[in-house]
């Protein structure tokens, strides 16, 4: 699959994948813009709100762990279609919600489908991708998350606030990735790597013929590997690869307490800044048009420079755009800091997406993706539950500087304890 030119099938396996991972953008946007309106319609604490923006975060991280393991079992295509399913008939259910209690528990579903889901989808398309774009393609599967953060901020901005429990409406949008379920689980090949590794060769070459044919190759037989099982996730600390274990759990704890943290709470903050319901979701829909071009400049880069350099590159953006958004005081310079923390931000995470499964062999791609994800996720819990509080005691401008902060450690974790691997085929064993 690596010696293999990029081809229309790629491009479909792409776009399949990203439409799925640009509906799990949009569920967890939805939440940023909902749960003001929710707070505002059901009287709830600063507390109450805090919950019901982190539970799902919750999920996420038990899905993303256990995500992992079943994907390196019963394959990635087969746990990818479940995890839509889940998450996306889960948020149909929250538009009926009629109390607090069971909006948590649907929410927390969702989270569990939604965490699986991600690093899944990466592991999915790296190992289908040539080698020397596998990057690219991964942080252009990536850029998704932009599409579906945007459907988000559209419908916070065009449908939460112009209709009597909007957030409902908004919410029953959110059925959609329960039917793409069924593109992905009959639309999408399986990883060849994968299916070889547990024994299913011929699938595996049928997988890999499919390929060829679309980009017009002569079929080359492949080396047969015996199959084995999935390795125990006690593998990721072995001597082979702690160090990088370490390195990637701490970039994915940092990123995710920061960008989570801030992007969360956004409108709520610039709605607490005194701007209207409409106007704070229509300036997050602005900044948010600034992920776009942070991940085509990510997709450019980590071919070009490597994985290590621009991620933490971008993440030292991220640093600075923060320190620079908590001190903004006016609305030019609340759109420029908040746009450039966008780019950067989500440039980070292309690149960060990018680098994941490449530095695992099959056996434990996807339980170390997922594991990596997992630890990101408890971040991603905390982040939104500490705003109010660090808001109390710093302030605006003390809340980003502990966000900008956490993207400096995570640049330094980056460069520091990941491998490169650029232009390297990915580890078959």
């Amino acid at each position: 699959m690596g010696r293999l030119p990029f081809t229309r099938l790629h491009l479909r396996t792409l776009v399949g994948a990203g439409t799925g991972w640009a509906l799990d953008a949009m569920d967890v946007g939805l939440i940023s813009f909902v749960g003001l309106a929710i707070a505002t319609s059901w009287d709830l604490t600063t507390t109450q709100q805090s919950w019901l923006l982190s539970i799902g975060f919750v999920g996420m991280a038990l899905g993303a762990t256990f995500g992992g393991l079943l994907a390196d079992r019963y394959g990635r295509r087969t746990v990818f279609a479940a995890t839509l399913l889940v998450y996306g008939l889960a948020t149909g259910a929250s538009a009926l919600a009629t109390s607090l209690a069971a909006l948590l528990l649907l929410r927390f579903l969702v989270g569990l489908g939604l965490g699986a889901e991600l690093p899944v989808a990466s592991t999915l398309v790296s190992e289908l991708s040539p080698t020397r774009i596998r990057g690219r393609v991964v942080v252009a599967l990536e850029s998704f998350w932009a599409v579906g953060w945007l459907l988000a901020a559209l419908i916070g901005f065009f449908v939460v606030p112009r209709f009597d429990d909007g957030w409902r409406w908004a919410f029953a949008i959110g059925l959609v990735p329960a039917l793409w379920a069924v593109v992905v689980r009959w639309g999408l090949p399986e990883s060849p790597l994968f299916l070889e590794r547990r024994g299913r060769a011929a699938e595996a070459e049928a997988v890999v013929r499919r390929f060829e044919d679309s980009a017009g190759v002569e079929h080359v037989e492949s080396r047969e590997l015996p199959p084995v099982e999935p390795h125990v996730p006690g593998q990721l600390w072995s001597a082979a690869y702690r160090v990088r274990t370490a390195g990637i759990w701490l970039v994915w704890f940092c990123v995710n307490f920061s960008y989570y943290g801030a992007f969360i709470w956004m409108p709520s903050l610039l709605h607490a800044q005194g701007y209207d319901l409409v106007r704070s979701f229509g300036y997050t829909l602005i900044i948010t048009l600034a992920q776009l071009p942070g991940y085509a400049v990510a997709a450019v880069l980590v071919e070009v420079w490597g994985r290590r350099l621009t991620l933490a590159t971008f993440l030292v953006g991220s640093a600075v755009s923060a320190t620079f958004f908590g001190l903004a005081d006016g609305t030019a310079q609340i759109l420029v800091a908040g746009m450039a923390l966008s780019f950067f931000n989500l440039g980070a995470w292309g690149a960060l997406y990018a680098v994941t499964p490449e530095i695992y062999p099959t056996t434990i791609r996807g339980v170390g993706a997922g594991a990596a994800a997992g630890f990101g996720r408890l971040a991603s819990i905390l982040a939104p539950l500490s705003v109010p509080v660090v808001l109390g005691w710093w302030g605006n401008g003390g809340l980003f500087a502990l966000f900008g902060g956490a993207f400096a450690v995570g640049a330094v974790a980056a460069y520091l304890l990941l491998p490169e691997q650029a232009g390297d085929a990915l580890d078959a064993s």
